[in-house]
């Protein structure tokens, strides 16, 4: 059949718009089929969903066939055509349904005028949702590219269908009453591990505590009284959350993928404004309504055992707050989190989206360390971010003026006005930096003219300019992992695409090294399925689990390949610990060059592949990666890690974690001998790659390209231009030479004195 090509076709299944003319779950589902319906030129289309409890597929929308059908036709997994795509993960595409081994008469329907038949898998990841069907009278109707285009469709909304299916499931699940918490007292400074730096004032915000301490704080006289300044509240929080979603994907589209999908899946459930408004016309004041109700949703979705279900508690908390923010009108300072400071002992990273969004200035969070995924992704937002023990996160009051100073590492409750005082002047100058001027890009030279390349690590798009902005001469790193870990579902390949489109179209011509997915260790992803691992770290991580989810990886490949047409690409494979491991993620890259080629769809047919390297054993075969690699990147936060096996998330040891460790700077040598014997192009990031002390060392050694966090840029360049090449050669002979840390430490101290630097406190006797 004959339509628009893939891409518009896709274009359908953006959610803002299907949302914008939906008033309610059920509406979504039959507007989503009726548009499907259209653009596929299709007879019939219809949605079934899974329901987990009873194990059944349930038709829960539908075009073409007995309307009456709806919420009727119920099939087991592997019944007819529809359960079994469901039950074996596959699209069905079928010439003559009534002549096909998996056809289902079912009586009433009216299915029996319709011979073609397409049914294709709703997935997440790997766990099943649902089942899109299209049919049409004409017999073999559909084509390969139809079942391409219906894919597409399906996966771009497969998160928005995951959440009707919840919620129009969950009806089923057992309300669990949370037990209150006693409050306990809490010193007026505390002291924590600074996550990401920065200053930021506000006050206190808890997700995770009690509904009722919204309240705290005002009469029932201070709140709207009638019914109809709850629909005022209610229309209101819609539109300012489709307003919030639209700016979001303006800013942030490569990670803002729906973020706010449940929020407007919840507020279109009857059950869940219906529930409200009972109340009220029972004579319950609004504001108490939305309290009840919210927290009966909260302890419905915390006490599910399904884990999807679970997550969707920090949404209807913040969908809370906006409604009590809507219902207070004029007297409302705010409705999103602006002048706010969010305390958690847990967050997801989508949850870090939101409230990132919605004007968050800071971060108070329990954790194990400044380098899991919610710091990294916290230090991209540019949220000030403070780690505390659990225990004492839980004590931090609601809604108290607090600041933050995650440069020092204290937290300062109800500040007095001396301490406001002299901490405004400090966030006025804070902000006169992040407006600073422009810094000339392009390379940069030593004092004696050899020239070097500073390049940005990237985790989101809204990142590119910026650090252009800062200098950077193009992307050594994008950790491609972060539009996976911020979102509630896998990023289908058409989304991924756009994003590594725009992001080569951004950096006009500059280089860009694509990092395929390091999940795994401290970065997991909530919404998939994995075991638990007694040693996550040395477990099933980065190209181990793309060579094990190989779909996942096909997926990611073929997105980058078909994203690099018309651009020099490059993709790199993490954590590779041998030759072998480089061979068979290649060849899954040549696999999928070989597909696209054989489907017609325009892409790059000779990306570069290379190798991070993170580990010892790919130190000990790093002659032969050299050989094989096109390129090579050194990973230093990992390969001091697993060299000196310190856990850098462990506080007990975190003082063992040594970049200077005579054994890391010989590995670093020797990579970077073997790199320039093979002329295989070498670059270094990491955290120690932005060390003003070890810079000297690097450069000494024989490296020409740094990759470092956007904001360290300018220290980076600066670093080198008043570098002289020659004595930082002699100083890295000398430091290889040295077998004992603390004789390696002086000796960077002394460096770093007669250079001018100064000396961190890391390396100070």
């Amino acid at each position: 059949m004959a339509y628009q090509n893939i891409e518009e076709i896709c274009s359908i299944a953006e959610l803002a718009s299907l949302f914008e003319r939906s008033g309610s779950i059920r509406e979504f589902l039959q507007t989503s089929v009726s548009v499907i319906a259209y653009h596929m030129r299709a007879a019939v289309c219809s949605i079934y969903l899974y329901d987990e409890q009873r194990q059944r597929l349930v038709l829960r929308a539908n075009q073409g066939l007995e309307s009456a059908m709806v919420g009727k036709i119920e099939l087991r997994p592997g019944e007819g055509i529809v359960g079994t795509a469901f039950r074996e993960m596959r699209t069905l595409r079928v010439a003559r349904a009534r002549e096909s081994s998996y056809y289902k008469p079912v009586p009433g329907s009216g299915e029996e005028r319709y011979e073609a038949f397409l049914a294709v898998p709703i997935m997440l990841g790997t766990e099943r949702v649902g089942v899109l069907v299209v049919q049409d009278p004409q017999a073999d109707y559909f084509t390969p590219n139809d079942a391409r285009a219906l894919k597409a469709i399906a996966a771009q909304l497969a998160g928005t269908m995951d959440n009707a299916r919840l919620f129009m499931n969950m009806g089923r699940e057992e309300i669990l009453r949370a037990p209150a918490s006693a409050a306990r007292p809490v010193a007026p400074v505390i002291q924590g591990e600074v996550a990401v730096p920065g200053i930021a004032s506000g006050r206190t915000f808890t997700p995770r505590k009690p509904y009722e301490s919204l309240l705290a704080g005002y009469a029932d006289a201070d709140w709207p009284s009638r019914p109809e300044d709850f629909e005022r509240a209610l229309a209101t929080t819609e539109q300012e959350i489709k307003k919030l979603q639209r700016e979001l994907e303006e800013k942030a589209s490569d990670v803002a993928s729906m973020i706010f999908s449940a929020h407007l899946m919840i507020l279109k459930d009857d059950a869940f404004s219906g529930a409200m408004r009972q109340l009220i016309t029972a004579g319950m004041p609004p504001h108490k309504a939305i309290v009840e109700v919210i927290n009966k949703y909260v302890r419905l979705f915390s006490g599910s055992t399904n884990p999807h279900l679970r997550e969707k508690t920090q949404d209807v908390k913040d969908l809370g707050h906006r409604l009590l923010s809507s219902l207070r009108g004029a007297d409302a300072q705010t409705h999103g989190y602006e002048d706010h400071l969010i305390v958690a002992t847990d967050l997801l990273p989508s949850d870090i989206m939101r409230f990132a969004a919605q004007g968050a200035g800071g971060l108070i969070l329990s954790g194990s360390g400044s380098t899991s995924h919610v710091a990294i992704l916290a230090r991209s937002l540019g949220l000030p971010t403070l780690l505390l023990d659990e225990a004492v996160v839980q004590r931090v009051p609601e809604d108290t003026p607090v600041i933050l100073d995650a440069n020092q590492g204290n937290l300062y409750i109800s500040p007095s006005a001396e301490i406001m005082e002299r901490y405004g002047e400090l966030l006025a100058a804070q902000q006169e930096m992040r407006t600073g001027e422009e810094v000339p890009g392009g390379p940069v030279r030593t004092a004696d003219g050899v020239e070097i390349r500073v390049m940005a690590n990237i985790n989101l798009i809204s990142e590119l300019q910026p650090s252009l902005r800062l200098g950077a001469d193009g992307v050594g790193l994008y950790r491609s992992e972060f539009p996976f870990i911020v979102r509630n579902d896998f990023p289908p390949e058409e989304e991924q695409y756009r994003i590594y489109r725009k992001i080569l179209s951004e950096m006009q011509g500059r280089d860009v090294l694509f990092r395929t997915l390091d999940i795994g260790g401290d970065k997991m992803l909530s919404y998939f399925p994995h075991v638990t691992e007694a040693n996550p770290f040395l477990g099933l991580r980065a190209i181990r689990f793309s060579l094990h989810h190989k779909g996942i990886f096909s997926e990611q490949i073929r997105a980058m390949l078909r994203a690099g047409h018309g651009f020099e690409l490059k993709i790199m494979f993490p954590l590779v610990s041998s030759v072998d491991d480089y061979l068979q993620a290649a060849g899954v890259v040549k696999e999928c060059l070989e597909t696209l080629r054989h489907e017609g769809i325009a892409h790059n047919a000779a990306p570069k592949l290379g190798v991070m390297v993170e580990l010892p054993s790919a130190v000990g075969v790093i002659e032969e990666l050299a050989r094989e690699a096109d390129f090579i990147s050194i990973g230093t936060n990992d390969l001091v890690q697993y060299m000196l096996a310190v856990d850098r998330t462990n506080r007990l040891i975190r003082d063992m974690y040594q970049c200077s460790h005579p054994a890391i700077l010989r590995a670093i040598r020797r990579i970077a001998d073997a790199a320039a014997r093979e002329s295989t192009p070498l670059s270094l990031c990491g955290d120690a790659a932005a060390d003003p002390v070890l810079i000297p060392f690097f450069v000494g050694a024989g490296l020409r390209t740094f990759s470092v966090a956007p904001y360290s840029v300018p220290m980076v360049r600066r670093a080198i231009q008043n570098l002289d090449s020659c004595p930082a050669r002699e100083h890295a002979e000398k430091l290889l030479g040295m077998g004992r840390l603390e004789h390696v430490n002086a000796e960077l101290s002394r460096f770093a004195a007669a250079s001018g630097g100064v000396t961190p406190p890391s390396l100070q006797g």
